[in-house]
């Protein structure tokens, strides 16, 4: 995908954190704690490689409640994913590639970026889908245009939410721990 074309999904939050990039870092990239802070990961471990390190892939256990784009067959109740640390720059930024059933990076990105701002810390959660991931395309797959034109735009608002709802949540913990 080039650089030039819009992502099918792109989406970010922001908020303001009082601890240092180190502390901010030191919990975000902790993705087994992610369950304190996610609408949808409980949190999971490590499958294989060094926890947190480029490389490495995180087993993550998920729920999905009934409401959410109730209409669209998407998953519901409990579900495992994999994902790739792609990126981990300590006090600066952390992002993962999900994986798709074969385990190969598919292009959906994850991550957070941080930044030193005033007395504290600007922490940005970002996703990004260039192309259609395998269960994007398996959810879609016996939509016609309209329904899929709506399912793109509800879902985007969802994964919205989520972001902002992550800060909100994951913004208490960071703080108690700085």
């Amino acid at each position: 995908m080039s650089e030039t074309q819009t992502p099918l999904f792109g989406s970010r939050a922001q908020i303001h954190v009082r601890a240092t990039p180190a502390q901010v870092y030191a919990v975000v990239s902790d993705l087994a704690r992610s369950g304190e802070w996610s609408p949808e990961c409980l949190g999971g471990e490590w499958a294989s490689g060094a926890p947190g390190a480029v490389g490495s892939v995180f087993r993550g256990e998920n729920e999905r409640s009934e409401d959410v784009v109730s209409w669209a067959p998407v998953v519901r109740g409990k579900w495992t994913t994999y994902a790739e640390v792609v990126e981990a720059e300590a006090g600066r930024t952390f992002q993962w590639a999900m994986h798709n059933s074969a385990g190969v990076k598919q292009d959906s990105l994850w991550g957070f970026s941080i930044e030193a701002e005033g007395a504290g810390t600007l922490l940005t959660h970002h996703f990004r889908m260039g192309t259609a991931t395998e269960g994007i395309v398996g959810i879609t797959a016996e939509m016609d245009a309209d329904a899929k034109q709506k399912f793109f735009a509800e879902w985007g608002e969802k994964v919205a939410g989520d972001l902002a709802q992550t800060l909100e949540r994951v913004k208490p913990v960071i703080e108690k721990t700085a």
